[in-house]
Parts: C-alpha cells; sequence; structure tokens
C-alpha cells in the first residue's frame, strides 16, 4: 500500500554537501537542548558526517557533555575492540574527539551472554533516556535500515537479525574475507526506531538508486524496511549520486 508521505527531500550537490547539511541539522538540534539523545548510525556512507561534527567541535561551538548517544547496532560474536566492531568505528569517528561522557555513550551489546535479554535492556534504556530526539539512518541496498533486513516486522523492538547475504557482501569491505562477515547483529528495531521525534536519513551513489527509487515511490511493505519511513512526521532525505 501508499502512504501520505511526510518526507522531506534535500538534494546535495555531492557527499560532502551532503554530511555539512547532516551535520547542521544536529548541531542545530544540538544547540536548541543541550541533553539532546540522539541516535548514531555507522558504515561508509555518515563517515562524512562524522568528521563535520567533529570538526564544528573543534571550533568550539557546541558541546556534547550533557548529551546521550545510542546506536543501532552490533555484530553478534565481535568483541567491542575488534577493528571491524562498531564501538571501534563510533570511537575511531567520533566518540574520541569530542566531549561527551562514557557513561552517555550507549552500542548494543554483539558478545552478552544472554543477547535476547542485552536486546531488551537495550530498548528500556532507550525508554529510559526520553526516546531518541535524532535519529541518523543509512540504508541498505536491500532498503534495510539498522539492520533490519526485508520481512522484518514493523512492530519489533530492538532484537538479533540473521544478515542477508547482500549486507555481509556489501560489509566485507571492513573484514580480511566473507567469512569473517558475522552471520547475525542486534539492531534497534524498526518499532524503536520510529519513536524517534526526528529522523535524518542519508543516501549517497548509485549503489542506492533502486532503494531511493522504491522509498520515493512512496510504497510501503516489510518486504522493503525503510518505506515505514513514510509513517514518520519528521524525516529528512537527504540525498546525492542518485536521480
Amino acid at each position: 500500500m501508499n502512504a501520505v508521505t511526510n518526507l522531506k527531500w534535500v538534494e546535495a550537490t555531492d557527499y560532502d554537501e551532503m554530511s555539512k547539511i547532516a551535520a547542521s541539522i544536529f548541531v542545530e538540534q544540538l544547540k536548541e537542548n543541550s541533553k539532546t539523545v540522539f541516535g548514531m548510525a555507522t558504515g561508509s556512507t555518515p563517515e562524512g558526517f562524522y568528521k563535520e561534527l567533529v570538526s564544528i567541535y573543534k571550533e568550539g561551538n557546541i558541546s556534547f557533555a550533557q548529551a546521550k548517544s545510542f546506536n543501532l547496532d552490533e555484530y553478534i560474536g565481535i568483541n567491542p575492540s575488534n577493528e571491524a566492531s562498531y564501538h571501534y568505528y563510533m570511537d575511531h569517528n567520533l566518540f574520541n574527539h569530542i566531549d561527551m561522557k562514557q557513561e552517555n555513550i550507549y552500542l548494543p551489546t554483539g558478545n552478552a551472554a544472554n543477547i535476547e535479554k542485552a536486546a531488551m535492556d537495550y530498548d528500556a534504556m532507550i525508554e529510559e533516556a526520553g526516546n531518541i530526539d535524532i535519529q541518523l539512518l543509512g540504508i541498505g541496498v536491500n532498503g534495510h535500515i539498522g539492520f533490519n533486513e526485508p520481512g522484518t516486522p514493523f512492530d519489533l523492538g530492538t532484537n538479533v537479525i540473521k544478515l542477508a547475504e547482500s549486507t555481509r557482501e556489501a560489509n566485507k569491505i571492513y573484514f580480511d574475507s566473507i567469512n569473517d562477515v558475522p552471520t547475525h547483529a542486534i539492531t534497534m528495531g524498526i518499532k524503536t526506531i520510529m519513536k524517534s521525534k526526528k529522523i535524518v536519513l542519508l543516501i549517497a551513489g548509485a549503489a542506492k538508486q533502486e532503494a531511493f527509487d522504491r522509498l520515493r515511490s512512496g510504497e510501503v511493505t516489510e518486504d522493503f524496511p525503510a518505506s515505514v519511513l513514510n509513517y514518520h512526521p519528521d524525516v529528512t532525505v537527504i540525498y546525492t549520486g542518485v536521480e
């Protein structure tokens, strides 16, 4: 079915401009509320966004000292110190360079003894924080958001997902070989993501053309997880390299 969509589409001239536009939205949010609860994403698309945030912070214009951050996902079975982990990614790209307090940084635990309990606990922590004020998202070639793969129910909270082969293939650049890419991940659920007050979705490059087209069509289906964003009241899609 098709939704009456509220998606706001912003075309950037190039990757750098996309990153700057996204960073400016997050900085504006932080200036409005120093206790902002951020939702953060990983992957190659937001790397420029994090560089912009760090640059603005180093200029002395903002402070993250009272803010909190919750990440979307983490691989199952990977130690946080592993360079392929999202814990490492976030430290390397953002947290090591800003003044956010360690006790205010949250990522799903991919090597917990009871992963299902860890997933429920993660949702509880987000709710206790008042839910996410502004959530950064990327989009997979198959339309996944977080690691919610096609077919994931829209009403699911944080959960364990079996990764699609297209996802593992796309992420093998961070590993020695495809055999080293984990088969499962823990991810913030679609229900959890949709509780965010604002969402900023980044789409960059020709490889995401099909996903871009499907999202723009307005059709909503669990076979294309990002389509649920059509139901959210405040989503800004910033895109470049797609037509």
